[in-house]
């Protein structure tokens, strides 16, 4: 996109000096022509950029120019302007930084860039919770938070489905999924979650931790979501899918349990149906499950949810006047 190539030919000429346009256009993967009419369109947006012609010539800046956007490409722009984007910052208390921010790249943006992040900010909207999920409380989120920036350790009251326990953690990161915030901390030498809104009461420790140098946020929670959404299938079922079936199957049994069954299971018969070895929580939500799957499946075994799903669908049809 021409407003991305805009700010990598200006961030090129301003770390690293004047530099011909055919080296520009390789760089970049663009013809000669491009180049100038870029430089023509930076030059319309006031950047002080020129040309020379001649031994030593080239494209060059203004000696001491520096713009106010170094490391910003045009899509980070335009993601700081994302309509929504500033709500979890607000509820860490970034909110003024994220307004800061935005207001700083929309004055430095030339007119085509500040334009462009004006309707990504007017068009896109990020709406993180899912439909029918009410936002959790964030009582103890900004002592939690500031305990984070400053890896500081932090005694908590923590409410278990049938106790209060007491823990002191090192709070290494925050993460928001679906509305819900949780602290990822260490307890005893074990990287653990803890939901905030069961977190009856925090106080700040005097204490800091050193945070591990190898901990990566972000690969942890996927693979503690893969292990816990795993953790909760504790019996196994066998089922007949058609294709309709089989593409709808992850969206009704969580695709940690359905992808790798469905990668397992035999190709299809002749009729197009294909037995699935499926693991899930329950047979009681199983069949809740797979009901919603209507006429593309077929339960096998074990007997007890084949004789609940064929109740279930007597008494629909009971109930709908079959």
């Amino acid at each position: 996109m021409r407003a991305s190539r805009l700010i990598a030919l200006l961030l090129r000429l301003q770390h690293q000096g004047p530099t011909t346009a055919a080296r520009l256009a390789e760089e970049l993967e663009v013809s000669v022509r491009t180049i100038y009419r870029d430089v023509a369109g930076l030059q319309q947006a006031g950047v002080p950029i020129w040309t020379e012609t001649g031994p030593g010539g080239g494209i060059r800046l203004l000696d001491g120019w520096q713009g106010r956007i170094d490391g910003l490409t045009a899509d980070e722009a335009s993601a700081l302007m994302l309509s929504g984007a500033p709500a979890a910052a607000a509820e860490l208390g970034l909110g003024s930084v994220v307004a800061a921010a935005q207001a700083k790249v929309m004055a430095t943006l030339p007119p085509e860039l500040r334009s462009r992040a004006g309707r990504v900010r007017e068009r896109f909207l990020l709406d993180a919770p899912g439909w029918f999920h009410r936002d959790e409380p964030t009582t103890h989120l900004d002592v939690v938070a500031d305990a984070v920036w400053s890896e500081a350790r932090l005694d908590v009251r923590y409410g278990r489905q049938d106790r209060e326990v007491r823990r002191r953690i090192d709070p290494l990161g925050l993460v928001l999924k679906g509305g819900a915030w949780y602290v990822v901390a260490a307890h005893r030498g074990q990287v653990r979650t803890y939901r905030l809104a069961r977190v009856v009461s925090v106080r700040r420790l005097d204490e800091t931790f050193v945070r591990p140098a190898d901990f990566d946020l972000a690969g942890w929670w996927g693979a503690s979501s893969t292990e816990f959404e795993l953790s909760l299938l504790r019996e196994r079922i066998e089922l007949r899918v058609d294709a309709v079936g089989a593409r709808l199957l992850p969206a009704h049994v969580g695709h940690a349990a359905a992808e790798p069954a469905l990668a397992a299971a035999p190709p299809p018969d002749a009729h197009g149906w294909r037995t699935v070895e499926l693991p899930v929580e329950s047979l009681e939500v199983a069949a809740h499950q797979l009901t919603s799957l209507g006429e593309h499946v077929e339960v096998v075994a074990p007997p007890a949810l084949r004789s609940e799903m064929a109740r279930i669908g007597r008494a629909m049809a009971v109930r709908h006047g079959g």
